[in-house]
């Protein structure tokens, strides 16, 4: 495979490189560059000729240092695309440390980490740049040879002499290599040469996180740091009306009780006050000293439990007109069955094992944060815009997060810690408690949709109509918007069904909290609903759920919809095989197999989800989940990531749901947002296809198929359907 021009691998000045990279050696050192594209609603490239998504240094020692621009939490990124330059590069895997780089957009390229992307965008740019390396590498020992370059080739870290079989090791190559071309194109390796592509590689910095040396957002230490804690209006809009500070300033420790407004730009903070003190436990303690007095504001009264009652009226009625096409009136008209579902899901909290925390130390000229983040590029912008400084002049370290899932793009919690340092003048950690962090968030959209479905004499679906309701995430940047805006239901009208005759409406929603990204964002109601509907209709239609997937799949014409109805059904038939799905009815009787297919994130996951149901009680024994998401790069992380989606998928399908009340969150901790504990574990068979595809989506696909598979499983054992997740909500 022979690529050029799209990237740009350039060979960087090593003295300039390694002054701002702190390293000692030379050798040789070289960056690359992306295409202008776009990734998770973020633009990638920039205007200036040169901007590089990773460094390459190999020093004279033969030492390879790989720097990983994007953010690691737990996905394994920072080990995945390393391994891939280093199997174009030809590299010795041993020889080979990695290195999260900092917040620079300017170096690195957009950093912002999520939408399941970064390895779809950055696959084939960072082969590109170890395949380079290699060539300058092979193009200076050719020259010390007298041979062409043709003669000679790289193996494990050295370059080999074919003539001969002398051998000159990468690091006394390294400096040589440094004068050569940067070469206008390369080929790339094929799949069947691959030493760490589409293998188990352990993560490279596993050891450090089982010994507890990794460093996360918690973790930051330095001479002279306040310690804070942090409390906000506990509705979203409201205000902080009186604080009485006597209590608080009375505990022995505290520094400083500081109110902070609202900064009211994209992820900046709510408002609300904060303790400084000289240890974190001392400022949470004096924090609950403090006598305050909220204006609530509009959302006073948002009552969700009310909100999704009323939500299900809205789709249930005509709504607003999102797409259509076809003739979905003559199909009704005409129809032998028509199936009708309403859909419906509740708020949802990330709920990170580490709760938002950074370390910020504003001064007279200089800025510098320590943070657990997935967007260093936002944290740059609220700050510049805060401080009113240039955003290159706000030094972002980025640290381990530990987790995420789409949390910790907004970066309230960074600007807050900003606000303290530069009020006390000094460096703040500034760590939200549990409480905090599960009531001051960024929510998963509550949810609600409508399907009617026709069906011919012979079982054909020929109409659908999908209504969907819920407050988008567009209401982050408009707070006027009453509803969804079309292009948020361009999944539904994209989704591989594909029937002919066709109509989405938007109902209103209006927001009455933040709403953002969430692991697999609007993937996990639209898979939900789809998914569930499929069942229903195989059950009203007297056919087994597979045949009525794979009738409706035969029956989409839309040729621009080929690749994506073969891929699907691939899945789909191999978690049937999977999971002995012809067998099903040898199941014990109080037992069921659920089975359901989604396309999300480029990426086609099927489920097959094997339940045992006594009474109210529903345990998930086993799921075999096929994931057909291109080339895999790297076997140990990928199933990891499933593994993950599942146990996700499990919490939100059969109870965390976070429930307002008076304009509040009521949850707290996990003892009332219960995620899913490890004894509770199923056994999980990750199986991926086999095909030649780039790599797509991976972190996020597997939350789309989970709660339909396991909702069709509990009615096969019970003839229990559930419509509304989570199935089992705590009563609060």
């Amino acid at each position: 495979m022979t690529t050029s021009n799209q990237n740009t691998v350039s060979n960087q000045s090593r003295r300039k490189f390694l002054k701002q990279s702190g390293l000692a050696t030379g050798g040789l050192v070289l960056g690359i560059s992306l295409p202008q594209t776009t990734i998770a609603g973020f633009k990638m490239g920039q205007d200036s000729p040169f901007n590089p998504n990773a460094f390459i240094h190999i020093a004279d020692n033969g030492d390879t240092l790989i720097y990983c621009g994007r953010c690691e939490m737990g996905q394994g990124i920072s080990t995945a695309l390393p391994a891939a330059v280093a199997d174009e590069l030809e590299a010795d895997w041993t020889r080979v440390s990695i290195k999260q780089g900092e917040g620079n957009e300017e170096k690195y390229g957009p950093q912002a980490t999520g939408g399941s992307a970064s390895i779809r965008v950055m696959y084939i740019p960072m082969r590109e740049a170890g395949a380079a390396a290699k060539v300058m590498l092979v193009a200076a020992a050719a020259k010390v040879w007298g041979v062409s370059a043709a003669e000679c080739k790289a193996e494990n870290h050295f370059v080999i002499n074919n003539n001969n079989q002398q051998k000159l090791s990468y690091g006394d190559l390294a400096s040589l290599a440094a004068n050569e071309a940067v070469p206008d194109s390369v080929t790339l390796k094929e799949k069947k040469d691959f030493k760490y592509i589409g293998k188990d590689i352990a993560r490279h910095n596993q050891g450090d996180i089982v010994v507890g040396k990794l460093t996360y957002g918690v973790d930051t230490k330095m001479p002279g740091l306040k310690y804070a804690a942090m409390t906000h209006c506990p509705v979203m809009g409201g205000k902080l009306k009186s604080v009485d500070k006597t209590a608080a300033m009375a505990v022995k420790g505290v520094l400083d009780i500081i109110e902070i407004p609202r900064f009211n730009v994209p992820f900046g903070s709510l408002g609300g006050v904060a303790v400084v003190a000289d240890n974190t436990w001392t400022a949470q303690q004096a924090l609950k000293k403090l006598n305050i007095e909220w204006d609530l504001g509009e959302h006073k009264s948002y009552d969700s439990k009310a909100y999704k009652a009323q939500l299900v009226k809205n789709v249930e009625s005509p709504a607003q007109l999102a797409a259509e096409r076809g003739d979905i009136t003559k199909a009704f008209a005409e129809a032998e069955h028509v199936m009708k579902a309403t859909y419906t899901g509740g708020h949802l909290s990330h709920a990170p094992m580490e709760p938002n925390a950074s370390v910020v130390w504003v001064q007279k000229d200089s800025c510098e944060v320590w943070a657990a983040t997935q967007s260093p590029g936002d944290i740059q912008k609220v700050l510049a815009q805060y401080l009113e400084r240039d955003p290159k002049d706000i030094y972002v370290n980025v640290t381990m997060a530990g987790g995420a899932f789409g949390r910790k793009f907004k970066c309230d919690y960074v600007h807050e810690a900003a606000v303290l340092s530069q009020a006390v003048n000094a460096p703040v950690q500034l760590i939200w408690s549990r409480e905090e962090d599960m009531r001051t968030g960024y929510y998963h959209s509550i949810n609600a949709q409508h399907i009617e479905a026709a069906v011919d004499k012979d079982g054909n679906v020929t109409g659908w109509l999908h209504r969907a309701a819920f407050p988008a995430i567009a209401s982050l940047f408009d707070p006027s918007l009453d509803r969804a805006p079309a292009s948020a239901l361009s999944d539904i009208d994209d989704h591989p069904f594909g029937i002919a005759n066709y109509r989405s409406e938007s109902g209103e929603a209006i927001a009455h909290t933040r709403i953002g990204w969430y692991r697999a964002v609007y993937a996990i109601f639209y898979g939900f609903a789809f998914g569930s509907a499929a069942d229903e209709l195989a059950h009203k239609t007297k056919q087994d759920t597979v045949s009525l997937l794979n009738s409706i799949y035969d029956n989409n014409k839309n040729a621009e919809q080929a690749e994506q109805i073969a891929r699907s059904k691939g899945a789909l038939a191999m978690a049937a095989k999977m999971s002995n799905w012809a067998n099903r009815d040898k199941l014990p009787s109080n037992q069921g197999l659920g089975i359901a297919v989604h396309f999300s994130f480029n990426s086609y996951v099927a489920m097959a989800v094997r339940v045992e149901v006594n009474g109210d009680d529903i345990k998930v024994l086993e799921v075999d989940a096929v994931v057909d998401c291109g080339q895999v790069l790297n076997l140990d992380s990928a199933r990891a990531q499933m593994e993950g989606a599942i146990v996700m998928g499990m919490s939100l399908s059969l109870r965390t749901e976070v429930v307002f009340r008076d304009g509040a969150v009521v949850n707290s901790n996990y003892h009332n947002y219960p995620v899913v504990r490890i004894n509770e574990m199923p056994q999980v068979n990750v199986h991926f296809t086999e095909n030649d595809f780039k790599p797509t989506g991976l972190g996020e696909p597997g939350l789309g198929p989970f709660a339909p598979a396991l909702a069709n499983a509990v009615f096969a054992a019970s003839g229990k359907r559930y419509r509304d997740l989570p199935f089992k909500p705590m009563s609060m």
